[in-house]
Order: structure tokens, then C-alpha cells, then sequence
């Protein structure tokens, strides 16, 4: 019996040890991302997106190769990120990575999925709406506009079907927006006052708050934060259609 109990003592150095290169690597990855996220969220209630997209690529970076939800989800904010941080290119590309990724896994969450679309067709909300301000030609900026016009109606159509009537009316407004911003004179889209994330919901879809300043003119790196110009009031008012 005490030679037993001996081998079993002897055996609990090499428990811990299993644990802290086997499962428990994974929990303390995981603990550090989630300070990581706490980190991006703060940068963002400071109005420093900037700081919120280098907590986000850490966080991902520190997450075990099995939490691939849960990179996929941080993926989609720190392109949040980017928008707000004027990072438009990098967004862009990344939503669009991520979008055929979500839409190639027969497993993956739909709502995770019809949120990386929706920041996609954002991101070309905004890049169409600065190609605008640049005074770049149709040709230049309407693809973008284009792009986020359908995504945002087969979204409205698939909440209608699902019954999800916050989802719709959200999608529909933002609907009425980029066909609004098609339809605006340039000189309407210099003077319009831009509606920007509300810092205490943080869910980039508030469109309470204004803000003064004009985005940049430059779509990769412009100097001041996106605006979101969806909910606008000034402008031409949109079809019933939407198309």
C-alpha cells in the first residue's frame, strides 16, 4: 500500500505537467485573448480603433488553432476595427477571405456569417462613398456601391423570410443608404453630416450619434474615422424598391 501511494505522489508532477502542455496551454491561451478582447473593447469605447484592431490581432494570434469560431468572430470585429480606423483596404480584403470561407463550411454559424457580409458590404459602403468624395468617376465607385446595394438586399429578403423583422428593418435602412449615396450630387455628399458608431452599444449598427468630422480622402488611409452616412436624412429619398 505505501509503495502505492508513493508511485501515485511521484505521478502528480507529471499530471500538471501533461495539463499545462495539453489542455492547459489551451486555457491559458484563451484566458489571455479574452483580456486581449476586454483591451480591443476599451480602445474602442476611447475612440481609438487604431488600438482596438493591434488588441484584436493579438488576441487572434493567442488563440489555440481549435477555437476557430471564436477566431472567425474576432476576425470579422478587428475588420469592424479597421473600418472605423480608416483601414479600408485591409478590411476589405480580409471580409472578403472570411465571407467564402463561412460560405464553404457547411458547419459554420449563420448569423456569423450574415455578419461578416454585412461588414463587407459596409466596407464597400464606405470605400464607394470616399471614391465619391475623390471625385472619381462612376466607373470608379459604383461597383463598390453596387456590391453593398445586393448584399444588403438578399439580407433584408432572408431576415423578411426568417421572421426577423429587427434584421430586416436594419438591412432595409441600410438599403436605403447606398442608393441614396448613389443618387447624391457631390456637393450633397461634402455638406451631409455623418452619423457615427455609437460608443456605448459598440455594435457598429447605432445610428444615433453625429459626428463633425469628414472621412478621408484616401479609401486604404484616410485621416479621419468613417462616418456611417446610413440614416442620413439629407439626400434624395430612396425607391420603394430598393434596386
Amino acid at each position: 500500500m505505501r509503495a502505492i501511494l508513493i508511485l501515485l505522489w511521484l505521478l502528480i508532477p507529471l499530471g500538471a505537467i501533461a495539463y499545462h502542455y495539453g489542455p492547459g496551454v489551451d486555457g491559458q491561451a484563451r484566458d489571455h485573448a479574452a483580456e486581449v478582447i476586454a483591451k480591443a473593447e476599451k480602445r474602442l469605447a476611447e475612440d481609438d480603433p487604431a488600438g482596438a484592431v493591434r488588441a484584436y490581432d493579438e488576441a487572434v494570434t493567442s488563440l489555440p488553432a481549435s477555437d476557430i469560431a471564436t477566431a472567425r468572430r474576432l476576425r470579422i470585429e478587428r475588420a469592424k476595427a479597421r473600418i472605423a480606423a480608416s483601414q479600408l483596404a485591409e478590411a476589405s480584403q480580409e471580409l472578403g477571405s472570411l465571407v467564402e470561407e463561412l460560405q464553404a463550411d457547411s458547419a459554420a454559424d449563420p448569423r456569423l456569417v450574415d455578419d461578416a457580409r454585412d461588414a463587407l458590404a459596409a466596407s464597400d459602403f464606405y470605400v464607394a462613398w470616399l471614391k465619391r468624395l475623390e471625385g472619381l468617376s462612376r466607373e470608379e465607385w459604383e461597383p463598390h456601391a453596387e456590391s453593398a446595394r445586393q448584399t444588403w438586399r438578399r439580407l433584408a429578403d432572408e431576415a423578411e423570410a426568417d421572421g426577423d423583422t429587427q434584421a430586416r428593418d436594419r438591412h432595409a435602412k441600410d438599403l436605403e443608404a447606398v442608393v441614396r449615396l448613389a443618387r447624391m450630387e457631390p456637393d450633397e455628399l461634402q455638406g451631409l453630416p455623418i452619423p457615427k458608431e455609437c460608443k456605448a452599444c459598440k455594435s457598429g449598427k447605432c445610428r444615433n450619434c453625429r459626428g463633425g468630422k469628414k472621412p478621408g480622402r484616401n479609401p486604404g488611409q484616410g485621416q479621419g474615422q468613417p462616418k456611417d452616412a446610413r440614416g442620413a436624412s439629407s439626400g434624395p429619398p430612396p425607391d420603394d424598391s430598393g434596386s
